[in-house]
C-alpha cells in the first residue's frame, strides 16, 4: 500500500484548507484511514479517524472545525480543516489499516506541512 498525501500549506488563523491522501496498491484489503500530526518537538497525535464503513472521531481539539471523509471507489481520504489555528501547525500524516487475516498493518504516507499564522 502506498499513501500519498497533498494540501498542505501556509494560511492565516481563521483560514482553510483540505488534505487529500490517494491510496495505491492492495487497497482492498484496506479498512480505517486516518490524519495524524506532529508539531515540532511533540509526540505524533491522531487527529481524525474515518473507519470502512463511515465512522468518524476526532480529537477534542478539532471537534467542530475539521472533518474527515472517504471516497472508498477513489481510494482517497480527505481532510477539510476550518477555522485554523496556529496550534494546528504541523506536519499531517496519513495513515492506513491493512488487514489480513488475523492481523492488521499500518502504513503511513510521506507527510504535508501545515503552517498556521496569528
Amino acid at each position: 500500500v502506498q499513501l500519498q498525501a497533498s494540501g498542505g500549506g501556509s494560511v492565516q488563523a481563521g483560514g482553510s484548507l483540505r488534505l487529500s491522501c490517494a491510496a495505491s496498491g492492495s487497497i482492498s484489503r484496506i479498512s480505517d484511514m486516518g490524519w495524524y500530526r506532529q508539531a515540532p518537538g511533540k509526540q505524533r497525535e491522531s487527529v481524525a479517524l474515518i473507519s470502512l464503513g463511515g465512522n468518524r472521531d476526532y480529537a477534542d481539539s478539532v471537534k467542530g472545525r475539521f472533518t474527515i471523509s472517504r471516497d472508498n471507489a477513489e481510494n482517497t481520504v480527505f481532510l477539510q480543516m476550518n477555522s485554523l489555528k496556529p496550534e494546528d501547525t504541523g506536519v499531517y500524516f496519513c495513515k492506513a489499516i491493512y488487514v489480513y487475516l488475523a492481523a492488521k498493518f499500518d502504513y503511513w504516507g510521506k507527510g504535508t506541512q501545515v503552517t498556521v499564522s496569528s
